[in-house]
């Protein structure tokens, strides 16, 4: 994976060898979790250092911010059972969908299109069941992070203070994609690094000028990490990039969101 730019673009990026690690020896996530100690020496044990990124999954940030919410003490709204009838879905789950929502924009037997209350477009507000377990009488399902970017800002200070050096952060999910089939993992959170790299103005080798070209660097990285990371029982919720070259400054996920001004498909 190589960005390239020319020397004096102060928005290139490069790679020699891009490396993606997934760390090994991870126990579970709880309420309360202090994901910096909780990842601490599983980084100093893959020999960390100041230019890594680090790619956690947004289940165990999810986890650990305590953002479970028992089905079973949700009262459905007329709302949700009127989606739930349309969606074959849970109404209790559609009420909690609504609640992370600004938006419905798509229904059809299973599935419900939404406008996440961060901009996201995304199915069941990103609300999900997978590697949840729930306790005797619950049933729980796990919401988004408050805020992706400010998770990803307070793990790279925590880190930077435990380990004595500068990594980037992406917080990511895996997401659908419209007119493609399957899933590949985005940047929902990120910190230290810059999400979004405009290259509009540079030129490419033929020395006509870009003009539309941005590069979505954190969701790039995010999709790699995906591959080493997995997406069902593999337990590795954390996965450690070598080898990513920036000059751009950083931006969080938040510059990925297409301004709703901007949206055709709305």
């Amino acid at each position: 994976m190589t960005y390239a730019a020319s020397p004096s673009s102060a928005s290139s990026a490069a790679s020699a060898a891009l490396s993606f690690t997934a760390l090994d020896g991870l126990g579970e996530v709880v309420p309360g979790t202090d994901l910096a100690d909780f990842l601490a020496s599983a980084l100093a044990h893959a020999e960390a250092r100041t230019g890594d990124i680090l790619v956690i999954a947004q289940k165990i940030v999810s986890k650990a911010e305590n953002r479970f919410v028992d089905l079973n003490q949700v009262k459905p709204s007329a709302e949700a059972n009127e989606l739930a009838a349309l969606t074959l879905k849970d109404a209790r789950l559609v009420e909690v969908i609504l609640s992370e929502s600004t938006a419905v924009l798509r229904t059809k037997p299973n599935v419900l299109i939404v406008r996440h209350r961060l901009g996201f477009v995304m199915a069941n507000a990103g609300i999900d069941r997978s590697n949840v377990a729930s306790g005797h009488g619950e049933d729980r399902v796990l919401l988004l992070p408050l805020d992706p970017d400010r998770s990803a800002a307070r793990l790279r200070t925590a880190l930077s203070q435990r380990l004595k050096l500068e990594l980037g952060i992406i917080v990511s999910d895996s997401f659908g994609r419209p007119w493609r089939n399957g899933v590949v993992n985005i940047a929902l959170g990120a910190a230290g690094i810059p999400s979004l790299i405009d290259r509009r103005g540079e030129t490419d080798r033929h020395q006509r000028k870009l003009e539309m070209t941005e590069v979505a660097f954190a969701d790039a990285i995010a999709a790699g990490a995906g591959l080493a990371m997995g997406e069902a029982a593999e337990g590795t919720p954390a996965v450690l990039v070598r080898g990513a070259r920036w000059t751009a400054a950083a931006n969080d996920a938040q510059t990925l969101i297409r301004r709703l001004s901007e949206d055709l498909f709305q």
